[in-house]
């Protein structure tokens, strides 16, 4: 059926293609084609129909004024988003568009699109034109021809009839889903018959505009869609789908309206009138609270229908409704987005949108897939809401407004539940229920984010704002959420189930209430906010005890509201604020919940699990806090400055549950709190009354000051990246990302540092660290202490602080937090002051200060710190005249209830308070003592009356102070504030009972405060007032050095500013200090007070014991890193020199680390050496080309690893083996340049045994490792290096100093018979011992450490060459790595790099020992040949020439190590004949014939064999006799310079042929003898090396230049042997001329391995690879990665090119690496390392410009190489340490 509408629809449009040609060529076509394609075979027809159509789209698109580009994306999708050039904070680019437009220093990032979007270049409404692409600059329609009428003509009428036949198939297929059984599948089945048709009408969309706007007339016109659709006609089958659409409206709880209203314009009252459904909101009350009379209650009215009415007058109507049926599959989504561009068309589907919102949410909410479908709703809708024309014209026109606000309500609704958060006679008020799933799942996030999104719009937020009903249907809204997730605290039991429903509440107050308010904040200009303050309070009632809900909103709207009219409009803050009493009500909640955080954090509601943790820390947290405690603390701090001081003060002590506390009795009796809480509830109660104080964010602040104030907080907790600090300051005022303010501030306050590579492998990122100023003088704890989540990040900071202090040298011990001066107070809220200067809270700071004074239990530095701050800000914004103050002393006596005559702290500091009656219980010890005489009060000018006692209760204070401000019948003020049970005069009878003790006190805050210092600074008098010696003290204001300090430098900071605001203070400070102070006497200690005295003292001790532990732990631990890094490895136990009387040499001894002992390795119990058995193809990747090999990021530039090591020494071998016999190939080349087993060790040793035992134990271990015991991998048990095998080492000493005795007087000739003799006799293996056991099992792992291809290059498998080719090849490639680790050369000399971990010597015992089993082919014995003239002609043996000369010839150094320096001497003679015979191939004939002369001439001279002039001319004109030089070919070996040959340049070719054989022979003599390398300069490496082996004589003068040909020793007369050789060239050459050639050029001078060049940039290298498709799957891998060795481009996971159950990276790194591959994944920035079965995240090697890795790349920001790291990673792999430097390694299953 699909299939006919797909021809249909094709052949339908097929008229359409000739349309230009004349008619009657049309019908001949037609006719043609219809013919064609009813044939049985119709695939020609097809192909016609194909071309047609393909001509027809180019002829459309020529007439496609495309001046927006529109393209379409879904979600995952590359895009970018400038902000520089965005209007729309939506704005975004496709990679096209984005490339090449100009944004050059723009700030823009790359995202992945999570919702899918569309391309937004070249609409201006969205964009600044600056910004569009090449493309879409010119506004091209001015010059597109108009569009002939025949070329559309046809469309015009056949599209109509094709999207009515879609539509038919959408009604047909559409069943509704029964009640329990979701019908996806059928709707899928239907989706995919349409697929044809969908993707046709896409395609229609590409042609251009042209085509676009036929689609927009056909969708829009309202005639057609009635001829079509209404069923009216005899048609049954349309009657029936016509039908079927009835039901499907129905079934959505949708009408549809009667005929009479259909086609006049849909009069909303007439269609409210006949369908509004009453009761929509009745269910709930919700919308029952709006009073009947309230104007817009017919208003509102209307909005029921929004809920519930649609009518489709066109085909786009309807389309759009079966699209939101079936749950927006994606091709329809693409189809309606692509129609976009056009203008018409956008208006009409926007409007079309806004017409079925309401559908969208009610489908949206029943969705099975709400995820899914959420993201393509917004896809759509913030295409067309982002748009601000768009936007206001659909609120016009639309009430776009009024159905999204009536749409949230109606989501809302359907999750309600009473609030429990007052008494029941309230209980008016419903939440929403934070564990439903609509809440749970975010379902309403679509619905959100498009209000936040036509709210950024100016002008739709005026509207908003305006529109009383609006206002109040939304505030409806969020009083739904005004006390959601509440909490109430377990006193019993905990909690069974821990409710993670706080995630839920959490999320949605911040966006569905929170983000909209700063929306409507950033336009805000409204004269009135009373409207929301009435509404606001509705909600506000007093909460019952033991209960907190942190989720306020309204109260927060109403605060930000108060606070924008106050900062921006200029509007008088009393116009906007309630009366008294309701802000009394105000306050309650806001301040319930400070107390609940210090209630939480003093672990009394630990009984409620981890989550009421969760929600204290979340409501702090940087992203919440602007938005949740920012609002409720200015609120307070508004309550503050209006409500009276008194009642204020003591409401927050009684929220606290501490007034019990604040007595002068010594003991106390809380009856709401448990002692061991009251300590810190009191510094809750204090730090709180600091910062609602202190803080200035709404009251004055600039927004660039807060800026600073937020980011100083931030950075002086920790260092912090700039991603983590955009992160962490919530964006309030304004400020978005990369902002000038945000940069500008950020390099004001913060030093940049570097990224840098730690020794330990942890790679740091660029951090910012605050500047040394920022130190000094704005570290503000307070806001410190408002902005960390975690306790500890205040520690952090004071820490940091100390240690600047230290470093600086301005304060060497522990300093307190330091006093910060504040921004000032804006005058509305100067009330705010009155806190600092009313009678209680100096009560309570003089109570305090007394009880510190006398040691009273549960008080701490913390409470002495903040009442010392309290004061200070008290003294600081002291607002009272000296005078008017000294004047008041003598007035009348008014102060006789009080203790204290004014409200000044100024005046009140000095008053002093002679007797205190307290209320205490019978038990205490203040009633045991008389009670004192009626003394006559103290002078100083106290007004006290001697008899009466001051008694002070906060309670009794805080219900007088209400009393007085509403004077109304008592019944009703109980009823507001219910009497608390905390009130000390109703306590319950079982506590002891109280009696009234009376106190002598006599004292004043100011003596006080001396007595402190005293008692601080641990001597008596220690204060003396400064001014006495130094009168400018008091002149200047600031004096640095009160700056920091501890408690000592805080009170004489206070004194001075005490003494400074008033003569009076300063004269009784001089008084005081007069007066010496008596000891304090002696106090009598209750036992309870004993106690925590005894508790500190014991802590104290404890605390010193702990740290002398850790002290000389830390010693120990240093001792044993020093020894551990030094531990007495094999080489050095034995002193080196070489003496020929050398005393006995003592056996070599060895420490093991698993138990301790010492002694020598020996026969039956061996010690070994812990190593780690890799295999490596490092070598492999040498090059012979100087130029680095670059990472390819386009198609031409691809890799090809012919010019590797490895890749040549393959040839060679190949070679080699097509044209000799197989064992004679074997043992004239290396292999191991691909898959060698490289070792290394910790230098660590251990007993066999021991190990044995070791591994067992960790088998049985069960805890997770990060390596595999069952392969044999352990780590060492002293350095926990990680290892996996262990290497024994040789009884005796472990250098073979008794061979190394020279034999000197032997002439060479004998030296070379004896190695000859040796060599026939075949090693017998040593009896049967434990080391000899073990010898063998290292051989096998050393052979499983890497593949069977890395080990067998015979052609017969198994054979005994191979392993002997092998063995070779690992001390081989060892040789050869350490040479690469010492940078390629020996000319440092010295030990071996590895320094005392080195263990080739041991390593060389164990191979030398299974080598000697190889009996050596006796007719192909190499030796022979070199050092004898034989007769032999045999053909297939190699030919000398062509040995590789590292090669297996040197099996003689393993073998026999007396004859050292023979061996080399008759070695270096076959290498120097290689050289030259290569030499002689690469000069032009010219060349070769002048040197022959030349050498000829000086044959007959005496070292005729010593000069290479000789020798070359003679090995020319041997070589010529055969073909060798005879081919035209010859060109291609010759040097690259045109230049002649000079001596100079042949000498350094000699030599540099040479020199590699003379490098690896001089390490391997130094791991053998232990000889030390000398070091040298680079142009003397070769002479030095060569009298280093004894191949130059000790007299050899070197004044003249040196002569590589002056090493030659000849075993047999020179030519008669070079003769021999060439010969056999020369017989081979007859038939392989070629290959012969080949053979002979060996390039012995690879340049050190490298990484490929990456870019400077990662873009280019992202553009190129993350839309490149797998060679074998042709499919864009989800995640492409590439191998940065070689360059390949692989996928990482990809089961497309997995093999053998092996995905394809792990393949590669076994293929690329021998089990190690570097990967950088392209999608994420990161470098992942593949070794063996594990592997592990190395990090990056781009950061972005401020130093910063961008994983995943989820910032999106530009990222450059980091040279340094990429060095590092380099590093790491060429001295193959990734398994010691990285730490976090896991398996990987092969399924990378």
């Amino acid at each position: 059926m699909a299939a006919s509408a797909a021809v249909g629809g094709s052949q339908a449009s097929q008229p359409e293609v000739s349309a230009q040609g004349p008619a009657l060529d049309k019908a001949a076509t037609a006719a043609h084609l219809k013919a064609a394609l009813s044939r049985p075979d119709n695939r020609a027809g097809a192909e016609e129909l194909r071309a047609l159509l393909e001509r027809f789209c180019a002829a459309v698109r020529a007439y496609d004024p495309a001046a927006l580009c529109g393209l379409v994306w879904t979600a995952n999708f590359v895009a970018y988003r400038c902000r520089t050039c965005g209007i729309s904070p939506c704005m975004s680019l496709c990679a096209e568009c984005f490339h090449q437009g100009d944004h050059t220093g723009h700030d823009f990032n790359m995202f992945r699109s999570q919702a899918g979007g569309a391309c937004d270049c070249g609409d201006s409404n969205v964009m600044r034109e600056s910004g569009f692409c090449k493309r879409h600059q010119i506004k091209s329609s001015s010059n597109i021809p108009c569009v002939p009428k025949d070329l559309l003509m046809m469309s015009e009428f056949v599209l109509p009839r094709f999207i009515f036949c879609l539509i038919q198939y959408l009604r047909e297929g559409y069943n509704e889903p029964a009640a329990d059984v979701p019908s996806e599948k059928d709707l899928n089945k239907v989706l995919q018959l349409l697929e044809p048709q969908i993707s046709f009408l896409e395609d229609l969309t590409k042609m251009g505009g042209a085509m676009r706007s036929v689609l927009t007339q056909v969708l829009t016109n309202q005639q057609n869609y009635k001829d079509l659709t209404s069923g009216l006609g005899e048609n049954s089958c349309a009657k029936k789908s016509h039908e079927k659409y009835l039901i499907a409206l129905k079934s959505s709880g949708l009408t549809y309206p009667e005929d009479k209203l259909v086609y006049g314009m849909q009069d909303p009252s007439a269609a409210s009138s006949t369908l509004a459904v009453q009761g929509f909101a009745s269910g709930t009350g919700a919308l029952g609270q709006v009073d009947s009379s309230d104007e817009n209650s017919a208003g509102k009215c209307v909005d029921q229908s929004i809920m519930d009415v649609l009518k489709h007058k066109s085909f786009l109507e309807e389309l759009l409704f079966w699209t939101i049926k079936y749950e927006f599959p994606q091709k329809m989504v693409t189809f309606l987005l692509n129609m976009l561009p056009d203008q018409e068309y956008k208006v009409a589907f926007t409007k079309t949108f806004v017409q079925h919102y309401a559908f969208i949410m009610k489908t949206l909410k029943k969705s099975h897939e709400s995820d899914t479908m959420s993201n393509r709703i917004v896809h759509i809708s913030v295409q067309l809401f982002s748009n601000e024309e768009l936007a206001r014209q659909v609120t016009e026109e639309c009430q776009l407004l009024d159905i999204m606000v009536t749409v949230l309500l109606y989501m809302m609704e359907s999750c309600l539940i009473k609030s429990e958060l007052q008494d029941e006679e309230n209980s008016l008020h419903v939440v929403v229920n934070c564990g439903e799933a609509l809440l749970k799942n975010n379902t309403y996030w679509p619905l959100v984010s498009d209000f936040i999104n036509i709210l950024s719009h100016q002008s739709v937020a005026k509207r908003f704002l305006e529109d009383h009903g609006l206002l109040v249907t939304w505030m409806n809204f969020v009083s739904f959420f005004q006390g959601m997730n509440l909490n109430k605290r377990e006193l019993n039991e905990h909690v069974e189930f821990e409710s993670q429903t706080y995630y839920a509440a959490f999320a949605a107050e911040l966006e569905a209430c929170a983000q909209p308010m700063w929306g409507l904040l950033s336009h805000c200009k409204v004269r009135e906010t009373q409207e929301y303050t009435r509404n606001v309070v509705r909600y506000c009632l007093e909460p019952a005890p033991n209960q907190v809900t942190f989720h306020l909103p309204l109260h927060r709207y109403y605060a930000m509201f108060v606070s924008k009219a106050v900062k921006c409009q200029e509007l008088d803050l009393d116009s906007v604020l309630p009366d008294q009493e309701m802000l009394m009500k105000l306050m309650i909640h806001p301040l319930q919940i400070q107390a609940s955080l210090a209630e939480i954090h003093s672990n009394m509601w630990v009984r409620n699990g981890l989550q009421i943790k969760g929600q204290a820390m979340t409501y702090v947290q940087s992203h919440f806090c602007n938005s949740m405690i920012d609002p409720d603390i200015y609120l307070l701090q508004v309550c503050a400055s209006r409500l009276d001081p008194d009642y204020f003060i003591s409401s927050v002590f009684e929220r606290f549950k501490v007034v019990d506390l604040l007595t002068m009795a010594s003991q106390h009796q809380n009856t709401v709190l448990d002692a061991e809480h009251e300590r810190s509830m009191l510094e809750g109660a204090l730090t709180f009354l600091v910062i609602l104080l202190s803080l200035r964010l709404h009251l004055g602040m600039s927004d660039d000051e807060i800026l600073r104030a937020e980011m100083v907080a931030q950075l002086c907790m920790n260092d912090r990246t700039h991603s983590s600090l955009l992160d962490l300051i919530s964006f309030k005022n304004g400020i978005v990302p990369g902002s000038y303010s945000f940069e500008s501030v950020l390099s004001a306050v913060a030093d940049f540092k570097a990224p840098v590579f730690e020794p330990g492998g942890s790679m740091q990122q660029g951090m910012y660290t605050p500047k040394a100023e920022v130190w000094d003088q704005e570290f503000d704890p307070v806001m410190v202490i408002l902005r960390t989540v975690y306790r500890r990040d205040v520690q952090s900071a004071m820490d940091r602080y100390t240690a600047f202090l230290k470093q600086s040298g301005k304060f060497p011990g522990n300093p307190w937090p330091p006093y910060k001066k504040r921004t000032p107070l804006h005058p509305s809220y100067k009330g705010l002051m009155r806190l600092l200067h009313c009678k209680t809270l100096h009560i309570v700071l003089f109570t305090l200060l007394y009880k510190i004074l006398m040691d009273h239990q549960n008080l701490s530095e913390h409470v002495l710190c903040m009442v010392l701050y309290l004061i200070e800000l008290g003294l600081e914004n002291s607002t009272e005249d000296e005078l008017d103050e000294e004047a008041s002393v003598g007035g009348p006596e008014r102060c006789h209830d009080s203790w204290f005559p004014g409200t000044n702290l100024v005046s009140n500091m000095r008053h002093f308070i002679n007797y205190v009656r307290v209320r205490v219980p019978e038990t205490a010890p203040e009633v045991k003592r008389d009670s004192p005489a009626s003394t006559s009060s103290d002078s100083l000018g106290s007004l006290q009356n001697s008899g009466t006692a001051q008694v002070f209760s906060l309670v009794a204070e805080r219900r007088k102070k209400f009393q007085e401000i509403i004077n109304r019948s008592s019944s009703e003020a109980n009823q507001v504030v219910r009497p608390k049970t905390s009130s000390k005069w109703s306590a319950p009878g079982s506590a002891p009972q109280l009696t009234t003790a009376i106190l002598e006190i006599k004292e004043s805050i100011l003596s006080l405060l001396i007595k402190l210092h005293h008692k601080l600074s641990g001597k008596q008098n220690s204060f003396y007032p400064p001014w006495l010696d130094d009168i400018e003290v008091l002149i200047q204001p600031e004096i640095p050095k009160y700056n920091h300090g501890d408690g000592i430098t805080a009170v004489e900071r206070i004194l001075l500013k005490a003494a400074l605001q008033s003569r009076m203070n300063k004269r009784i400070i001089e008084e005081i200090c007069r007066k010496v102070t008596p000891p304090v006497p002696p106090k009598k200690i209750t036992s309870a007070e004993k106690k925590t005295l005894d508790k500190e003292e014991r802590r104290q001790k404890a605390r010193e014991r702990q740290q002398k532990l850790l002290a000389e732990f830390a010693s120990r631990q240093k001792s044993f890193m020093e020894t551990a890094m030094d531990v007495d490895s094999p080489e050095n136990d034995i002193p080196m020199e070489i003496t020929t009387a050398e005393p006995p040499v003592s056996e070599a001894v060895y420490d093991c680390v698993i138990c301790g002992q010492s002694g020598p390795s020996s026969e039956d119990r061996p010690t070994g050496l812990v190593v780690l058995l890799q295999a490596s193809s490092v070598l492999g990747q040498c090059r012979d080309n100087v130029e680095p090999k670059k990472l390819p990021i386009t198609e031409e530039e691809q890799i090809y690893p012919w010019d590797t090591c490895a890749a040549v020494h393959d040839v060679r071998l190949s070679l080699l083996q097509r044209y000799f016999k197989d064992s004679s190939c074997l043992l004239a080349v290396s292999v191991g340049w691909e898959g060698g087993v490289y070792v290394q060790t910790c230098g660590h040793t251990l007993h066999i045994d021991c190990h044995k035992s070791y591994m067992e134990s960790l088998r049985n271990d069960q805890v997770l490792q990060g390596f595999s015991v069952d392969k044999g991998e352990f780590t060492c048990p002293l350095c926990r290096q990680f290892a996996n095998s262990v290497l024994p080492c040789y009884p005796g000493s472990n250098v073979e100093k008794n061979l190394w005795q020279r034999p000197s007087n032997k002439s060479v000739q004998d030296l070379i018979k004896e190695v000859e003799e040796l060599q026939g006799r075949p090693g017998a293996f040593p009896s049967e011992t434990n080391l000899s056991k073990e010898m063998e099992s290292v051989m096998k792992d050393i052979k499983n450490a890497t593949q069977k291809k890395y080990r067998d290059y015979s052609k017969t498998p198994g054979s005994p060459d191979n392993d002997f080719l092998f063995m070779y090849s690992v001390a081989r490639t060892n040789l050869e790595l350490e040479l690469i680790h010492r940078g390629g050369n020996l000319c440092l000399g010295g030990a071996s790099t590895a320094g005392k971990r080195s263990c080739l010597n041991q390593l060389f015992h164990v191979l030398a020992l299974h080598m000697r089993l190889y009996t050596i082919d006796s007719e192909y014995n190499p030796w022979k040949k070199l050092t004898h003239l034989v007769e032999d002609r045999n053909q297939t043996q190699v030919i000398q020439l062509y040995s590789h000369l590292h090669s297996p010839i040197n099996t003689v150094l393993f073998t026999i190590p007396y004859h050292f320096t023979c061996i080399v001497k008759v070695l270096f003679t076959l290498l120097y004949t290689q050289a030259l015979a290569a030499l002689s191939v690469k000069c032009s004939e010219e060349d070769r014939s002048a040197w022959k002369h030349i050498g000829a001439l000086k044959k007959s001279t005496c070292d005729a064999e010593k000069s290479y002039e000789v020798l070359l001319s003679f090995v020319i004109s041997e070589l010529s006799k055969g073909k060798l030089y005879h081919e035209e070919g010859t060109q291609e070996y010759a040097m690259v310079s045109p230049i002649a040959w000079s001596p100079e340049s042949m000498e350094k070719y000699l030599q540099d042929f040479c020199l590699p054989f003379l490098r690896i022979t001089s390490l391997l003599q130094h791991h053998l003898f232990g000889e030390d390398l000398p070091s040298c300069q680079e142009e003397e490496e070769f002479s030095v090396l060569a009298s280093c082996l004894g191949l130059l004589p000790a007299f050899y003068q070197t004044e003249h230049p040196f002569i590589s040909a002056s090493c030659l020793d000849w075993p047999v007369p020179a030519f008669d042997i070079i003769t021999q050789w060439c010969l056999e060239i020369k017989s081979f050459t007859e038939r392989h001329v070629e290959q012969g050639k080949a053979l002979l050029i060996q390039e012995s001078r690879w340049k050190l391995p490298h990484l490929l060049q990456l870019p400077e940039n990662y873009n280019t290298i992202f553009q190129y690879y993350h839309r490149k498709t797998c060679s074998v799957c042709t499919k864009v891998p989800k995640d492409p990665a590439v191998c940065l060795v070689c360059g390949t481009f692989v996928c990482l996971k990809g089961l497309c090119c997995k093999q053998q159950s092996y995905c394809e990276c792990v393949l590669h790194s076994q293929n690329c690496g021998a089990g190690t591959g570097i990967f950088l994944l392209i999608n994420a920035s990161v470098i992942i390392i593949i070794r063996g079965h594990r592997f592990c995240l190395w990090g990056s090697v781009y950061l972005d410009a401020h130093g910063e890795e961008d994983r995943d790349l989820r910032r999106g920001k530009p990222l450059y190489i980091c040279k340094e790291r990429y060095k590092v990673l380099e590093q790491q792999w060429i001295s193959h340490t990734f398994d010691h430097i990285n730490k976090r390694w896991g398996p990987h299953y092969n399924g990378l």
